[in-house]
């Protein structure tokens, strides 16, 4: 019993040692606004533009905000 328990701990030990190291073969990130994927640009944005792309998330998150979305009735 207690050599099948030894034989069991061994066989876990090599099987983590054979693990194979985990490289990457994707090319670094870009910053999001050099996207010119034009299925996800919205109209009338340029890729490139950080100034656009920052105007535009700012429009996006104010889009998603509770506060801006229901109108206050007194």
């Amino acid at each position: 019993m207690r050599a099948a328990l030894a034989l069991a701990v061994a066989a876990a030990l090599v099987v983590a040692c054979g693990e194979k190291p985990q490289e990457s073969s994707h090319k670094a990130d870009s910053h999001p606004w050099e996207n010119a994927n034009a299925g996800f640009m919205a109209n009338g944005y340029k890729a490139g533009d950080a100034a656009a792309w920052d105007t535009q998330i700012k429009q996006r998150t104010q889009g998603q905000n509770e506060y801006a979305r229901v109108a206050v009735k007194p």
